[in-house]
């Protein structure tokens, strides 16, 4: 079979709006830093070739910054427009270079990794793969566990009442957040919850950075006996000498990565051996191009995964990686999209139709604030 050349014909990018059904609260509310989250910005981008083939991506921001991300792509977009769809780590370069004033992390990462996003979106849908196929799967599974139930907003009484919801779904863990002013809450709740589950069920908290050095160590040794899977993000996601201290000291796991905006920053956790679980999020370093990046060198050095966010697409980056990783279930997106991700055992079934196997639905059209458009429709 020929290859036949295509080029990128159309891309549209557009911003919306999703709102929350509860305001959201985790430590950083408790400590005065951030406000409840109402909702979440998302940037999508959708790419069709001359061909006719067409890719979805998309990147989010909370609380701030979708405008932003939004604005970059705008002003980098049609150097798109003519490309070869298929060479899409040439065109990551092309784009990072054509916004390379304003910098390689942040805002100017998370805008093209919609576009990243899309164009792998594309290439498995023309293969008629699954993204984790096209990829290379090491697993049709994955295990996940949820997040969206047990923000400290809720009371103890309803994060227990969601975690059994979850598990009655097919979720296998449960994840809670911690990092109250109050350690003494923080563990009565992590209490209430390790006896409502039983031993048999994983547990894991996450601080949201919102822990000191000495916090943080004490706090580490005291959740000990509730045998959790990890600790997450028990310092500032940029201090990675405190979080290989923890690493070293605790018995229990430490994992972070997921505020992190770049291939390099990750570079400096492992190399400091800061986590035992490394904690990426493709919408935020750039894309599926810097992932598969980042887990390479996560992989030479012995880590576990754990994607942060946005299951719809790192069900089949987690699929992809040879140690048996997580995925963080939340329900929050279901919305945006006409499909639903499966649940079963305690783990998420990789979709078997193309791509990632979502389509924007039209609801998500409806909280779509603006579009630009670049080439030819």
């Amino acid at each position: 079979m020929t290859y036949t050349p295509d080029s990128i014909r159309h891309i549209a990018l557009s911003t919306l709006r999703l709102p929350l059904s509860t305001p959201i609260s985790d430590a950083k509310v408790f400590t005065g830093r951030q406000r409840p989250m109402t909702e979440v910005a998302f940037l999508v981008a959708e790419i069709t070739t001359e061909q006719g083939f067409e890719g979805l991506g998309f990147s989010y921001s909370k609380r701030a910054g979708g405008p932003a991300q939004y604005a970059h792509d705008k002003e980098v977009a049609d150097q798109a427009i003519g490309e070869d769809p298929h060479d899409i780590a040439k065109l990551y370069d092309k784009l990072l270079w054509a916004g390379a004033s304003v910098g390689r992390s942040g805002v100017a990462t998370q805008a093209l990794a919609a576009i990243d996003i899309a164009l792998y979106d594309l290439k498995a849908k023309r293969a008629g793969l699954p993204l984790a196929k096209l990829l290379g799967a090491h697993r049709d599974s994955v295990r996940t566990y949820n997040t969206s139930g047990g923000f400290l907003q809720a009371s103890i009484d309803e994060v227990k009442e969601k975690a059994s919801l979850s598990l009655d779904a097919g979720i296998g863990g449960i994840k809670m957040k911690v990092g109250l002013p109050d350690q003494h809450e923080d563990l009565r709740r992590v209490r209430a919850v390790r006896e409502h589950l039983g031993t048999d069920v994983p547990l894991m908290v996450d601080a949201n950075q919102q822990w000191n050095r000495a916090t943080a160590l004490r706090m580490g040794h005291r959740l000990e006996e509730f045998d959790l899977v990890w600790i997450e993000e028990p310092l500032d996601a940029y201090d990675a000498v405190g979080h290989a201290d923890l690493t070293r000291r605790l018995a229990t796991p430490i994992a972070t990565g997921e505020m992190l905006s770049s291939v390099a920053e990750h570079e400096n956790l492992i190399r400091e051996k800061a986590c035992d679980i490394i904690q990426p999020d493709a919408p935020r370093v750039g894309g599926i191009t810097q992932f598969l990046r980042l887990a390479t060198l996560a992989q030479t050095a012995g880590l576990d995964l754990a994607p942060h966010f946005a299951m719809e697409i790192h069900l089949h980056l987690a699929a992809t990686y040879p140690y048996e990783p997580w995925v963080e279930h939340f329900d929050w997106l279901d919305p945006l999209f006409n499909e639903r991700l499966e649940t079963a055992e305690g783990r998420m079934l990789v979709p078997e139709r193309p791509g990632l196997g979502v389509s924007l639905s039209e609801q998500a059209r409806r909280w779509t604030l603006e579009t630009a458009e670049f080439g030819v429709s």
